[in-house]
């Protein structure tokens, strides 16, 4: 049965909020430095970031993007001259990053377990669609969410657009996530509850001050504090 409290829908990032990811990317990128530390003595990683940065408008989230702009930055840093077994080795890092298994983290599915039968639960997660796909299979937790939405990017409007499609709107909604950036301040200011659960790994690029004057903003410390926050907010609406 669904309840009768103010917040009916919850939405979940996928990427650090329910597994593990971004380890992936930094054991990837130290793989890279080493591969290209000859022709580079240091700042490698920099001109990784730019090169993600200034891509980003054209390959999107995720590890596909994030090959490219490996092998973008390794021709920069080569001058041109980047040998193609360098090039080879990071196609095949991108692909055993592709077929990495699934980590679930700690508390992920006993709280979505105990959240499914009170709530809607959208899976709201941004990145490469058959990537998320996979991943969203192999953790096993896809039959817990009413809805999954693969996005491009996490804005205002998606969240408003996303909770108007799959629950009652943003005002009675609440995302839970890893980043400050894509997660909650965005979701905030749509008009939803931001919860914020830290992980140790954030890519920079998703690095934001915490909006802690904002009355529905929230951080926890992991996701098995979830259900009793979400009992505490259903409460006071």
């Amino acid at each position: 049965m669904r309840n009768n409290h103010e917040l009916t829908t919850i939405g979940f990032d996928a990427d650090d909020t329910l597994w593990q990811n971004e380890q992936f990317f930094r054991i990837t990128e130290k793989r890279f430095a080493a591969l290209l530390a000859d022709h580079a003595e240091e700042h490698i990683s920099a001109r990784l970031l730019e090169a993600e940065k200034r891509n980003l408008a054209v390959y999107g989230f995720g590890i596909k993007g994030f090959t490219l702009s490996m092998i973008e930055t390794a021709i920069e840093i080569t001058d041109g001259r980047a040998p193609a077994s360098v090039i080879a080795e990071i196609l095949a890092a991108g692909r055993e990053m592709l077929g990495h298994p699934i980590e679930a983290l700690p508390h992920a599915r006993e709280t979505v377990e105990k959240l499914a039968d009170a709530y809607r639960l959208v899976l709201i997660t941004k990145g490469d669609l058959f990537d998320q796909e996979r991943k969203l299979a192999q953790s096993g937790l896809g039959d817990l969410f009413d809805a999954v939405e693969i996005v491009s990017d996490k804005s205002p409007a998606t969240y408003t657009s996303i909770f108007s499609r799959h629950g009652d709107g943003a005002e009675k909604s609440m995302m839970v996530g890893n980043s400050l950036k894509s997660d909650v301040v965005p979701a905030i200011e749509a008009g939803s509850w931001g919860i914020h659960v830290p992980h140790e790994l954030t890519w920079a690029l998703e690095h934001v001050e915490p909006p802690v004057t904002a009355p529905r903003f929230r951080q926890i410390a992991d996701l098995s504090e979830l259900p009793r926050l979400v009992e505490s907010i259903g409460k006071a609406g």
